[in-house]
Protein backbone atom coordinates (compact mmCIF):
# COMPACT_ATOMS: atom_id res chain seq x y z
CA UNK A 1 0.00 0.00 0.00
CA UNK A 2 1.47 3.33 -1.00
CA UNK A 3 1.45 6.25 1.38
CA UNK A 4 -0.71 8.28 -1.03
CA UNK A 5 -3.28 5.47 -1.26
CA UNK A 6 -3.49 5.24 2.52
CA UNK A 7 -3.90 9.01 2.78
CA UNK A 8 -6.81 8.90 0.33
CA UNK A 9 -8.46 6.02 2.18
CA UNK A 10 -8.11 7.81 5.53
CA UNK A 11 -9.54 11.00 4.01
CA UNK A 12 -12.56 8.98 2.86
CA UNK A 13 -12.98 7.40 6.32
CA UNK A 14 -12.87 10.84 7.93
CA UNK A 15 -15.35 12.25 5.39
CA UNK A 16 -17.95 9.52 5.88
CA UNK A 17 -18.15 10.37 9.58
CA UNK A 18 -20.33 13.25 8.39
CA UNK A 19 -23.13 10.73 7.70
CA UNK A 20 -23.74 10.78 11.46
CA UNK A 21 -24.93 14.39 11.13
CA UNK A 22 -27.56 13.72 8.45
CA UNK A 23 -30.94 13.52 10.15
CA UNK A 24 -33.75 11.44 8.71
CA UNK A 25 -37.47 11.99 9.27
CA UNK A 26 -37.69 8.61 11.02
CA UNK A 27 -37.83 8.71 14.81
CA UNK A 28 -35.94 6.23 16.94
CA UNK A 29 -38.22 3.43 18.11
CA UNK A 30 -38.36 4.97 21.59
CA UNK A 31 -39.59 8.22 20.00
CA UNK A 32 -36.85 10.25 21.72
CA UNK A 33 -35.31 11.84 18.63
CA UNK A 34 -34.80 11.53 14.89
CA UNK A 35 -32.50 8.84 13.56
CA UNK A 36 -29.38 9.80 11.62
CA UNK A 37 -28.38 8.15 8.36
CA UNK A 38 -25.38 6.35 9.86
CA UNK A 39 -27.64 4.76 12.49
CA UNK A 40 -30.04 3.77 9.72
CA UNK A 41 -27.24 2.06 7.76
CA UNK A 42 -26.02 0.20 10.86
CA UNK A 43 -29.57 -0.91 11.63
CA UNK A 44 -29.98 -2.19 8.07
CA UNK A 45 -26.73 -4.14 8.34
CA UNK A 46 -28.01 -5.81 11.49
CA UNK A 47 -31.37 -6.50 9.81
CA UNK A 48 -29.52 -8.10 6.90
CA UNK A 49 -27.84 -10.50 9.32
CA UNK A 50 -30.96 -11.13 11.40
CA UNK A 51 -33.29 -11.68 8.43
CA UNK A 52 -30.86 -13.56 6.17
CA UNK A 53 -33.12 -16.64 6.24
CA UNK A 54 -35.73 -14.66 4.27
CA UNK A 55 -33.40 -13.76 1.40
CA UNK A 56 -34.57 -15.23 -1.93
CA UNK A 57 -32.37 -17.57 -3.94
CA UNK A 58 -29.47 -15.84 -5.63
CA UNK A 59 -28.87 -13.22 -2.91
CA UNK A 60 -25.22 -12.67 -2.02
CA UNK A 61 -25.41 -11.78 1.68
CA UNK A 62 -21.94 -10.22 1.82
CA UNK A 63 -22.81 -7.98 -1.13
CA UNK A 64 -26.14 -7.10 0.53
CA UNK A 65 -24.25 -6.05 3.67
CA UNK A 66 -21.96 -3.88 1.57
CA UNK A 67 -24.94 -2.28 -0.16
CA UNK A 68 -26.84 -1.38 3.01
CA UNK A 69 -23.70 0.12 4.55
CA UNK A 70 -22.84 2.15 1.43
CA UNK A 71 -26.25 3.06 -0.01
CA UNK A 72 -26.76 6.32 1.91
CA UNK A 73 -23.22 7.73 1.86
CA UNK A 74 -24.36 10.15 -0.84
CA UNK A 75 -26.63 11.79 1.75
CA UNK A 76 -23.53 13.49 3.15
CA UNK A 77 -23.91 15.96 0.26
CA UNK A 78 -27.42 15.29 -1.06
CA UNK A 79 -29.18 15.12 2.31
CA UNK A 80 -31.87 12.63 3.20
CA UNK A 81 -34.87 12.92 0.89
CA UNK A 82 -38.10 12.09 2.72
CA UNK A 83 -39.67 9.22 0.83
CA UNK A 84 -43.12 10.85 0.68
CA UNK A 85 -41.87 14.27 -0.52
CA UNK A 86 -42.64 14.20 -4.26
CA UNK A 87 -41.11 17.64 -4.90
CA UNK A 88 -37.77 16.71 -3.31
CA UNK A 89 -37.61 13.56 -5.44
CA UNK A 90 -37.61 15.56 -8.69
CA UNK A 91 -33.87 16.26 -8.48
CA UNK A 92 -32.86 13.52 -6.03
CA UNK A 93 -31.07 11.34 -8.61
CA UNK A 94 -29.05 14.29 -9.91
CA UNK A 95 -28.08 15.42 -6.39
CA UNK A 96 -27.06 11.90 -5.44
CA UNK A 97 -25.00 11.35 -8.62
CA UNK A 98 -23.02 14.53 -7.93
CA UNK A 99 -22.52 13.41 -4.33
CA UNK A 100 -21.36 9.96 -5.44
CA UNK A 101 -18.85 11.55 -7.82
CA UNK A 102 -17.33 13.61 -5.02
CA UNK A 103 -17.49 11.15 -2.12
CA UNK A 104 -16.35 8.00 -3.91
CA UNK A 105 -13.86 10.17 -5.81
CA UNK A 106 -11.95 10.73 -2.57
CA UNK A 107 -10.71 7.15 -2.80
CA UNK A 108 -7.98 5.72 -5.03
CA UNK A 109 -9.48 4.78 -8.41
CA UNK A 110 -9.78 1.02 -7.83
CA UNK A 111 -11.49 1.51 -4.44
CA UNK A 112 -13.69 4.26 -5.85
CA UNK A 113 -14.80 2.06 -8.74
CA UNK A 114 -15.55 -0.88 -6.41
CA UNK A 115 -17.67 1.12 -3.95
CA UNK A 116 -19.39 3.07 -6.72
CA UNK A 117 -20.38 -0.21 -8.41
CA UNK A 118 -21.89 -1.48 -5.14
CA UNK A 119 -23.86 1.76 -4.75
CA UNK A 120 -25.03 1.73 -8.39
CA UNK A 121 -26.18 -1.88 -8.14
CA UNK A 122 -28.27 -0.98 -5.07
CA UNK A 123 -29.74 2.06 -6.80
CA UNK A 124 -30.65 0.12 -9.95
CA UNK A 125 -32.13 -2.80 -7.99
CA UNK A 126 -31.12 -4.94 -10.94
CA UNK A 127 -30.04 -8.04 -9.00
CA UNK A 128 -31.73 -10.27 -6.40
CA UNK A 129 -29.17 -8.97 -3.89
CA UNK A 130 -30.00 -5.32 -4.55
CA UNK A 131 -33.74 -6.02 -4.44
CA UNK A 132 -33.36 -7.77 -1.07
CA UNK A 133 -31.25 -4.91 0.33
CA UNK A 134 -33.78 -2.37 -0.97
CA UNK A 135 -36.64 -4.35 0.58
CA UNK A 136 -34.95 -4.17 3.98
CA UNK A 137 -34.39 -0.45 3.42
CA UNK A 138 -38.17 -0.09 3.04
CA UNK A 139 -39.03 -2.31 6.02
CA UNK A 140 -36.76 -0.51 8.50
CA UNK A 141 -38.73 2.78 8.66
CA UNK A 142 -41.99 0.79 8.59
CA UNK A 143 -40.87 -0.83 11.84
CA UNK A 144 -40.00 2.57 13.30
CA UNK A 145 -43.42 4.01 12.43
CA UNK A 146 -45.13 0.91 13.79
CA UNK A 147 -43.21 1.11 17.07
CA UNK A 148 -43.79 4.86 17.51
CA UNK A 149 -47.55 4.69 17.02
CA UNK A 150 -47.46 6.21 13.57
CA UNK A 151 -44.41 8.47 13.98
CA UNK A 152 -43.72 10.33 10.75
CA UNK A 153 -46.87 8.94 9.11
CA UNK A 154 -48.98 10.93 11.57
CA UNK A 155 -46.70 13.94 11.42
CA UNK A 156 -47.03 14.14 7.61
CA UNK A 157 -50.59 12.82 7.19
CA UNK A 158 -49.53 9.68 5.31
CA UNK A 159 -52.24 7.16 4.33
CA UNK A 160 -52.34 3.40 3.79
CA UNK A 161 -52.14 3.65 -0.03
CA UNK A 162 -48.94 5.72 0.17
CA UNK A 163 -47.31 3.20 2.50
CA UNK A 164 -48.38 0.29 0.29
CA UNK A 165 -46.77 1.98 -2.74
CA UNK A 166 -43.61 2.63 -0.75
CA UNK A 167 -43.47 -0.97 0.47
CA UNK A 168 -44.14 -2.55 -2.96
CA UNK A 169 -40.47 -3.51 -3.57
CA UNK A 170 -40.66 -5.86 -0.58
CA UNK A 171 -43.06 -8.13 -2.48
CA UNK A 172 -40.35 -9.04 -5.01
CA UNK A 173 -37.20 -8.28 -3.00
CA UNK A 174 -38.14 -10.28 0.09
CA UNK A 175 -41.39 -12.12 -0.77
CA UNK A 176 -41.41 -14.15 2.44
CA UNK A 177 -41.54 -10.89 4.42
CA UNK A 178 -44.39 -9.40 2.36
CA UNK A 179 -47.22 -10.95 4.46
CA UNK A 180 -45.59 -9.55 7.60
CA UNK A 181 -45.41 -6.07 6.02
CA UNK A 182 -49.08 -6.22 5.01
CA UNK A 183 -49.99 -7.31 8.53
CA UNK A 184 -48.10 -4.39 10.10
CA UNK A 185 -49.81 -1.93 7.77
CA UNK A 186 -53.27 -3.29 8.60
CA UNK A 187 -52.49 -3.30 12.34
CA UNK A 188 -51.42 0.33 12.08
CA UNK A 189 -54.59 1.31 10.21
CA UNK A 190 -56.75 -0.53 12.76
CA UNK A 191 -54.89 1.12 15.66
CA UNK A 192 -55.33 4.59 14.16
CA UNK A 193 -51.58 5.00 13.56
CA UNK A 194 -52.03 5.24 9.79
CA UNK A 195 -54.82 6.89 7.82
CA UNK A 196 -56.97 4.40 5.88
Amino acid sequence: MTNQRLQQQIAFVIEIDRLKTVLRQTQLMDGSRRENSAEHSWHLAMMTLALADYAPAGVDMQQALHQVLIHDLVEIDAGDTFCYDAQAHLDKAEREQRAADRIFGLLPQADSDRLRQIWEEFEAQSTPTARFAAALDRIQPLLHNWQTGGGTWKQHGICRAQVLRRMAPVETGAPELWPFVLGVIEDCVNAGCLRP
